[in-house]
């Protein structure tokens, strides 16, 4: 079989447009970008966020508050300012955890709060009132659990403890400072 010049030149032109179409393909794709960014932009904002906790009869155990909740639809992440909660069970002393800004998990579950954070338990019948500071503290609800892993201090009445690193099981009320642990305890005055 022979080929012809004019047989032979539309082959040659369509392998030709081929290899351009490639290396075109191939060099507009090193251009774009690997993956498109997305935006950090929130999807809502709540002012003056409040919300309640109530235990299977009805009773109300805690208020999570916040100025401001900002969520993210990107990350799935919320955002609060000025956090606040309050938890009241029969029979135990009122709790009330404060902090400048804070963060929830995705189900909610975990409560991260940040900077100049202050959790304190009100006096109660023989127990003087209960203050604890730190920079940073995570909740972690559904196991019951408080912790850090940064310095914090307990101060009650006029004895004190303060270590890095904490783990406090509000279940068992197992407490635990992981180091550097210093303590201060003065005798109650007599009456």
């Amino acid at each position: 079989m022979r080929f012809s010049n004019t047989r032979l030149f539309p082959l040659v032109l369509m392998l030709a447009l081929a290899l351009l179409t490639f290396y075109l393909e191939r060099a507009v794709r090193e251009e774009e970008p690997h993956a498109p960014l997305r935006r950090h932009d929130p999807d809502y904002t709540v002012s003056n966020f409040l919300t309640t906790t109530y235990s299977r009869d009805g009773v109300a155990e805690a208020v999570m508050s916040a100025t401001r909740m900002v969520h993210y639809p990107d990350d799935d992440s919320t955002e609060l300012l000025a956090p606040r909660m309050v938890q009241t069970r029969p029979a135990e002393p009122r709790i009330t955890l404060s902090a400048e800004r804070g963060a929830l998990s995705r189900d909610g579950e975990e409560v991260f709060l940040y900077d100049n954070v202050v959790l304190v338990r009100e006096a109660m019948a023989e127990r003087p009132e209960a203050r604890l500071s730190t920079s940073f503290l995570h909740i972690v609800r559904d196991r019951s659990l408080v912790r850090t892993d940064r310095e914090v201090t307990i101060v009650e009445d006029r004895s004190s403890l303060s270590g890095r690193g904490m783990e406090y099981n509000t279940e068992s009320r197992q407490f635990t400072l992981n180091a550097e642990v210093r303590g201060r305890f003065e005798p109650k005055k007599g009456p």
